[in-house]
């Protein structure tokens, strides 16, 4: 926002560019993040690592952030390889970036700056832009001074005061302007959000909402299971902008549940900036309202248990900790000799499915499962049918909610059924039946 970018020319791949990457002691907040992810990050915002300078450190220098011989490397390194943007695997305060630039003589960005470009590359509909700016906003409004320090900035009397001062307090005031105007245009995102869930809620469609880490195999799945054309590809935050399909569950496991509404979300990452996660919480409100989540991780990753902390902490933060999860354990394809299976707890209901969403294995399994977890207010009854509503009983036997049939002697029939209420009471209205037993 503040500085102008190099020409493209550069290089085929993209933008050349220092990574830096420091490792803390264990109990160290810091100690998180992965050294090959964070070359994804880079590589996913179109830049081409040409360094990748490491170092360890007990805590950060409050001025640079590195130390003074670190600081000298990553200066040599600059000038060796002609790149012109250092980027930190961490979350630099304002300061740290203004005096790392001074003393580097180029841009530097940290983790969020970088995680907030890609998800500004990604954005596609209105109200993904929208969340995306409000989180870059946020951001940069505490950076402002950094593109004044060439004009006076100082407070104090007749004559102290220059123009640096007026153009900084000019770009607050406009940043907060632009904040106060996307947070009501987003409200009404909420808000029209908000209507289509209670009008769900009404026609007691279920919501189910697919989360999980960056490249997990979200959008895959979302397309296997609902016949769609979301982008995929083998790179982190490929989906930004949720989408919501409804879809069909008839024939599958021992309730027919007929249909579901399934929502595809933004990846989650280690350290997500917390700016994303206020910016878009109109879109994760789905997450919190869904009905069950499904946990989609990639199976096949040795990091797997951090990835699935990391997204059980996002899922807190938002307040969705409390909702009925279903772990997907997705890409067995890419493990030696793993089969789809269910697992299942001490209850017998299901809590994890292994697939893969690729190659389509497993996932009538999810779809079984699907039907168990959520058919709500399954009711067994038995209808007494005359002869003339043989109709009805082969509609029943189609939908395979029979659980047993008695024969009478005058030609009608006692049949115990097993499904949902709202859909047993339709059928009742379609056939003007009211005598349940």
């Amino acid at each position: 926002m503040f500085f102008e970018r190099p020409p493209s020319g550069k290089s085929d791949s993209g933008e050349l560019a220092v990574l830096v990457h420091l490792v803390f002691p264990i109990n160290s907040p810091l100690h998180a993040n992965d050294a090959a992810e964070f070359k994804d990050l880079v590589t996913s915002a179109g830049g081409e690592p040409v360094a990748f300078i490491t170092g360890h450190r007990t805590a950060p220098d409050p001025r640079h952030f590195v130390g003074s011989g670190k600081l000298d490397e990553i200066k040599q390194t600059l000038e060796a390889t002609g790149a012109e943007l250092v980027i930190f695997d961490h979350a630099l305060s304002p300061s740290q970036e203004r005096n790392l630039e001074k003393f580097l003589c180029c841009r530097v960005l940290d983790r969020t700056g970088l995680i907030l470009d890609i998800f500004a590359q990604r954005a596609r509909t209105h109200e993904g832009k929208l969340q995306v700016e409000l989180a870059q906003l946020h951001h940069a409004s505490t950076r402002l001074v950094r593109g004044w320090t060439h004009l006076e900035r100082q407070k104090g009397g007749i004559g102290l005061r220059g123009p640096g001062e007026t153009q900084l307090e000019t770009d607050r005031r406009l940043i907060r302007a632009r904040i106060q105007s996307i947070e009501k245009r987003l409200e009404k995102v909420r808000s029209q959000r908000e209507q289509g869930r209670r009008s769900r809620t009404r026609s007691e469609v279920p919501t189910v909402a697919l989360v999980g880490y960056t490249n997990a195999g979200k959008s895959t799945l979302f397309n296997r299971l609902t016949a769609a054309d979301v982008y995929v590809a083998d790179q982190l935050f490929a989906t930004l902008d949720p989408t919501m399909r409804r879809i069909k569950l008839t024939n599958f496991g021992p309730y027919n549940l007929s249909e579901i509404i399934l929502a595809d979300t933004v990846g989650f990452i280690s350290h997500l900036p917390h700016q994303l996660v206020e910016a878009f919480r109109a879109t994760l409100e789905e997450v919190v309202n869904a009905d069950l989540l499904l946990h989609v991780t990639d199976a096949s990753n040795i990091d797997r248990d951090t990835h699935r902390d990391e997204v059980l902490g996002v899922l807190k933060e938002i307040g969705a900790q409390d909702v009925p999860v279903l772990e997907i354990m997705n890409k067995i394809d890419l493990m030696d000799g793993k089969l789809s299976q269910i697992d299942r707890d001490e209850e017998g209901r299901p809590r994890r499915v292994w697939l893969s969403a690729s190659s389509d294995e497993g996932v009538g399994l999810l779809l079984s499962c699907l039907d168990e977890l959520l058919a709500h207010n399954i009711i067994e009854t038995t209808l007494h049918l005359a002869h003339e509503q043989f109709g009805l009983r082969a509609k029943l036997f189609k939908m395979q909610v029979v659980v047993r049939e008695e024969n009478i002697d005058d030609g009608s029939v006692k049949i115990t059924i097993k499904m949902p209420t709202k859909d047993l009471l339709s059928l009742l209205k379609q056939y003007s039946l009211t005598h349940v037993m």
